[in-house]
């Protein structure tokens, strides 16, 4: 995908350059940039990207909004994987953060992402200081007990347990769904003067948009292979943990994904062609292979 491409070569460049310095720990330094540079397809910067081209605005803007998201997404995988929560070896066909360095280093390492975060946020050049706090607040409240965090917590507290689909969609919401509703609603608040109708719109889709995303991860977990999805295949099934799949049938959670794809399209049908982007992410979400 062409726009993904493109978001991921700016923003990886951007990340580098940000996070060439300023730990006053060379370990802990060395051990953020291997978390951050380390690949990702950069899909929540690229939907904040989009959904700001969406309404006219020009990308750049975005930009450092975006890389702040990224720090985020980063943290939760490095604190995913520790023995403590999913105890993975292997991320993005690498050894995780605690395996490559050691647990505490990776903890911290964690900590400062998250912090560095909210600095580059509070900073982010070209918008209004109004703009960047509403933005801190989305994060912050995204990634947090109400968000990212809550919905991990809720994933612990599963593990062998059966939900229904109603408390399985409130934990991806939560645990998957907030990052990416968050990514986009921070990228359209990059325009001055957004209006509740456009805001709510590029919600919806992002809100069905998360879901799609946790729903094609639950078929890849089956479906995919270690090499191509670059983490342990079937580690979702090892650990007991409620999935879409178990839940409804490989062909019921295929319907389903389908649906959400649709309602996600749904959502832009009064925007005109700068949202176009969006509608690929869309489709790239539903189709990818990792």
């Amino acid at each position: 995908m062409d726009f993904l491409e493109a978001c991921r070569s700016r923003v990886d460049d951007e990340l580098d350059r940000r996070i060439k310095s300023g730990s006053v720990s060379e370990q802990l330094q060395a051990a953020m940039r291997y978390s951050v540079l380390g690949g990702g397809k950069r899909i929540r910067p690229a939907l904040a990207i989009a959904a700001a081209n969406a309404l006219g605005q020009n990308p750049d803007a975005a930009l450092v909004p975006a890389c702040a998201i990224e720090l985020i997404h980063a943290y939760s995988l490095v604190h995913d994987d520790l023995p403590a929560m999913d105890n993975d070896e292997l991320r993005r066909g690498r050894p995780t953060a605690h395996i490559a360095f050691d647990e505490a280093t990776a903890i911290l390492a964690g900590d400062a992402l998250q912090a560095l975060a909210f600095e580059w946020l509070a900073e982010a050049p070209g918008i209004e200081v109004s703009a960047r706090l509403a933005m801190i607040q989305e994060l912050a409240r995204a990634s947090g007990h109400s968000g990212m965090v809550g919905g991990q917590a809720i994933d612990l507290e599963s593990v062998g347990k059966s939900l229904t689909l109603a408390q399985l969609e409130t934990m991806h919401r939560h645990k998957t769904g907030a990052l990416i509703e968050a990514s986009v609603r921070i990228g359209a608040l990059t325009v001055p003067g957004i209006s509740e109708h456009s805001l709510n719109s590029l919600t919806r889709y992002a809100k069905a948009l998360g879901l799609a995303f946790q729903v094609q991860d639950d078929l890849l977990d089956i479906e995919g292979d270690t090499e191509t999805i670059g983490k342990p295949q079937g580690s979702d099934i090892a650990r007991a943990k409620p999935t879409y799949p178990a839940l409804l049938g490989l062909a019921g959670t295929r319907k389903h994904l389908a649906s959400l794809l649709s309602n996600a399209l749904e959502s832009l049908q009064d925007f005109g062609p700068e949202a176009d982007p969006l509608r690929a992410m869309a489709d790239y979400v539903v189709a990818r292979t990792h």
